[in-house]
């Protein structure tokens, strides 16, 4: 791929060149993001400095608001599959590079705050981990939290990788793993490209499925999360187990 710096020009985007405004325009926002936090930024500003580390002599703004756009917010964005971000015009390797580096530490934390204490004690960690890794993934993918006696995480583990709207479970393989990896619990976790998290008919009766093949094994699931862009679903909440 065409070196970052010069591909925006070369595919016609536009992309200004460095001016004498440009540098005072980042330390400005970089200012701002010191003394205010992120919470002052907009999602494209957030962006904007991701970017810079990867574009030093290239004004970004245009191409940060390109990218909410086309994916919607700062987390669609970092979330986006390499070739999906490869398509945005004046985004080369090294940028792209350092979105899915922001990604993979964002899940690094999450997955983190998830190990330190027993997972039913800290709920809110494992959603914000689950929302993070999956909520917006463009196929559907199926994942355990497996655990043991004392509720702590011994694997987690992505299963399936289906299409847009179906991934293909298999009880038995879910449970076989349990076995292998001595768990006594498990929490299963999939994800909605739609972005609504709402369980389908399919989604109700595989966990059912899953539900008959691990009782009897003495291997108890604590719940079923589905997440999307637009929040998640407990089936424990729902009552749907």
């Amino acid at each position: 791929m065409a070196d970052d710096e010069h591909s925006g020009d070369r595919v016609g985007v536009g992309l200004a060149e460095a001016g004498p405004h440009y540098h005072g325009h980042r330390d400005r926002l970089r200012a701002r993001f010191r003394e205010a936090g992120s919470d002052a930024l907009t999602d494209y500003e957030l962006l904007e400095l991701v970017l810079f580390r990867a574009l030093p002599r290239r004004d970004v703004k245009p191409l940060a608001k390109a990218l909410v756009a086309r994916f919607g917010s700062f987390a669609e964005a970092i979330a986006a599959p390499p070739q999906r971000l490869a398509e945005v015009p004046g985004l080369g390797d090294a940028a792209v590079t350092e979105l899915k580096i922001v990604q993979a530490a964002a899940q690094r934390i999450t997955r983190g705050e998830v190990k330190r204490r027993t997972v039913l004690s800290s709920w809110s960690a494992v959603l914000d981990y689950c929302r993070t890794t999956m909520a917006f993934a463009d196929r559907e993918q199926f994942r355990v939290l497996f655990l043991d006696k004392r509720n702590q995480l011994i694997a987690d583990e992505v299963q399936q990788i289906g299409t847009v709207d179906h991934t293909p479970v298999y009880p038995r393989e879910v449970v076989k793993r349990a076995l292998e990896l001595s768990a006594t619990a498990v929490i299963l976790v999939h994800n909605h490209p739609s972005g609504d998290p709402t369980p389908s008919r399919a989604d109700i009766q595989m966990t059912q499925a899953i539900l008959d093949v691990a009782k009897p094994l003495g291997i108890a699931v604590h719940d079923h999360i589905i997440v999307g862009k637009d929040g998640h679903a407990s089936f424990k909440g729902l009552r749907l187990i």
